[in-house]
């Protein structure tokens, strides 16, 4: 799964402190080989839904689908729905599909089986590089570097130090300083608690997974964004609703990705995320992974279920 990138694509920017391989890499998305293009991929951090992580999902079938290509070929594209709820109690069976092997793309079908049923299937497309005059890019937006941003669990003890904190938000934010997550975030813009309450459907945050994955394996650093993609992704389009509704059910329907330069996942990357639009008790949620030196390296999307409950105020009980 490894190739090594063009000097002039390499990301600038340090490694993470330490030696220490990522957890994504030696554990999460590390499968256990079964039988021919069958896979097995077990469970590091399951969130408070008691659902598995969707992001897991992906990046394990992209694992897989991976494992099933020439090492000249990279995936540019992916596309996949989540049909059942995952199991975090029990491992998930990867089944490949070699669906189309060609001299400049290939094709991979994979779907993700527990208790002999399907809970995800996805499509990946795969490319040798190829040379091209056509080229244009959006431009990244200007925000502040990671260095002079707070961490996520910086951010998280700062709020919690706010005597005017609700109760409800103290809980919700011990749960999540709580949770073992493989991926470091830095949120650009953090809110004030009085702006928690409601908010423009758009958020940015530098994100990299936790410890060091090297420069020579792209297809496994495309693998470590998948899994990063998802994290808090359908959540953008609850950000103007916080205080009129309750969440009580919110699950992935589908995820997308397309994959356009080489970049590091052990670094530094700015997430960009937007909801331009939700109803039918559906949302959908854009996102664009950006490298520090402003080339676009990953777009995505996603819809989800978001189902509600309205908000009882006090006056009315």
């Amino acid at each position: 799964m490894s190739s090594t990138e063009p000097p002039e694509d390499r990301q600038s920017g340090d490694d993470p402190p330490g030696d220490l391989r990522s957890v994504l890499v030696t554990s999460v998305l590390n499968l256990e080989l079964l039988d021919q293009d069958l896979f097995r991929g077990r469970h590091y951090w399951v969130p408070s839904t008691q659902r598995l992580f969707g992001g897991q999902i992906v990046g394990q079938a992209l694992v897989a689908a991976a494992k099933s290509v020439s090492e000249d070929v990279h995936v540019h594209s992916l596309h996949c729905y989540f049909v059942r709820t995952g199991d975090p109690k029990v491992p998930v069976l990867y089944q490949v599909e070699r669906t189309r092997t060609g001299a400049s793309f290939s094709v991979r079908s994979v779907k993700a089986v527990q208790h002999g049923l399907p809970i995800f299937i996805c499509q990946a497309s795969f490319q040798q590089a190829q040379p091209s005059p056509l080229q244009h890019q959006f431009s990244m937006p200007t925000v502040p570097l990671p260095e002079e941003l707070l961490s996520h669990e910086a951010l998280i003890e700062q709020y919690l130090r706010d005597p005017n904190l609700q109760e409800k938000y103290r809980v919700g934010l011990n749960r999540i300083a709580a949770q073992e997550v493989p991926i470091e975030i830095k949120v650009v813009n953090p809110p004030t608690l009085s702006q928690l309450r409601s908010m423009e459907p758009k958020q940015m945050f530098w994100v990299r997974a936790r410890g060091y994955i090297g420069e020579g394996d792209m297809k496994m650093h495309c693998c470590v964004a998948a899994y990063i993609s998802d994290y808090a992704f359908l959540g953008t389009a609850l950000l103007p609703h916080q205080r009129q509704h309750k969440v009580h059910f919110m699950v992935s329907l589908d995820h997308s990705m397309w994959f356009h330069a080489p970049f590091r996942a052990d670094h530094w990357m700015l997430y960009e995320c937007e909801s331009p639009w939700a109803g039918g008790s559906r949302a959908l949620v854009h996102g664009r992974l950006w490298r520090q030196d402003g080339v676009l390296a990953v777009s995505c999307a996603q819809e989800g279920v978001i189902r509600v409950k309205p908000k009882v105020s006090k006056s009315k009980l």
